[in-house]
């Protein structure tokens, strides 16, 4: 978990600050929204539109993965130091309802930021990113693939936790159902004498 932390943070900090070398500014575009991490600008048909620090860092990082789950796990890691004591469910709404309203978007019928119930969100429309550096022709392959193995791995442990929880859960039933069952009988051997 702490590793796919990491490379999160490592994501979120390379799009919100720019990498450290002397590359251009990178601008995604969706469609007539332009998002300059480093300016720390979401422009719409070249207006600037207002949009608090929290909900800009959030947008940044959704639309630095677009199409893949950010789970709500990764949004609090990222956005929410540790120690920092806050009801997070209502934060993470409050900022995804900034978001919307900043994009004109709703959570009935998503153009840009979709819900995953309980999960997390995930942007949803194409981006283009200008100004992103080209890697050399032969790593081209190789970028696209370790960034596959790491959607590929983090979906397997999402897995993992929602079975582990799953089973959690039919154990918790079975046994609520295992102690209803036994004070019925109880119930019933105590009215019969």
């Amino acid at each position: 978990m702490s590793g796919r932390r990491a490379a999160a943070e490592d994501c979120l900090r390379d799009t919100l600050y720019g990498r450290m070398d002397a590359t251009p500014r990178e601008i995604r575009r969706f469609g007539p929204f332009e998002l300059d991490v480093r300016a720390g600008e979401l422009r719409r048909d070249g207006q600037r539109v207002k949009l608090q620090p929290q909900p800009f860092r959030l947008l940044a990082l959704l639309c630095s993965r677009p199409g893949i789950l950010v789970t709500r796990e990764e949004i609090r890691s990222t956005l929410w130091s540790e120690g920092t004591f806050v009801d997070f469910d209502q934060a993470v709404n409050f900022t995804v309802r900034q978001i919307r309203d900043a994009l004109g978007d709703s959570a009935e019928r998503p153009k840009y930021l979709e819900t995953m119930p309980r999960q997390g969100y995930r942007f949803v429309a194409a981006i283009t990113v200008e100004g992103a550096p080209q890697p050399p022709v032969g790593q081209q392959g190789r970028t696209t693939t370790v960034r596959l193995q790491k959607a590929v791995w983090a979906n397997i442990a999402e897995l993992r936790l929602a079975e582990a929880r799953q089973r959690r859960m039919l154990r918790l039933a079975v046994s609520a159902l295992v102690a209803v069952v036994a004070a019925f009988v109880l119930y019933i051997v105590l009215v019969a004498r």
